[in-house]
């Protein structure tokens, strides 16, 4: 009896050796494969999203250079006055804040009404 459990145990201990050398050659096999598709095919990957991006890039770099040298957009409000704009003086509708170096007075009439009397002039809303 003593004889069956040892030659048993051989054989597990067989099966676990084998089984060891079955994923470290599997292991080895598909390090090479990943590193022979690295090589190769992934060379080609590079090239090919480099050769895609470079534009890209070279348009980003340009635009930037471009934006840098306008004035920066952020808005700033402009009160109506008795000189500028004397018929917004109080009016609901008077937005008076400046765009990229625009002044958008309302949405009626954007760049303000000529005369004191504008026909869209209406006392804040409360």
């Amino acid at each position: 009896m003593e004889e069956f459990s040892k030659s048993i145990f051989e054989a597990v201990e067989s099966v676990g050796y084998m089984i060891e050398e079955f994923f470290v050659g599997v292991t080895e096999m598909v390090e090479g494969v990943a590193d022979e598709f690295q090589s190769t095919v992934g060379v080609e990957i590079d090239q090919y999203l480099q050769d895609m991006f470079e534009p890209i890039i070279e348009i980003y770099a340009e635009l930037e250079e471009i934006i840098g040298e306008t004035e920066p957009t952020f808005s700033y409000p402009v009160e109506p006055s008795p000189e500028k704009h004397p018929a917004c003086i109080g009016c609901h509708h008077y937005h008076g804040l400046v765009y990229s170096g625009n002044l958008l007075v309302c949405a009626m009439h954007p760049y303000g009404w000529e005369t004191e009397d504008c026909p869209d002039w209406e006392s804040p809303k409360i």
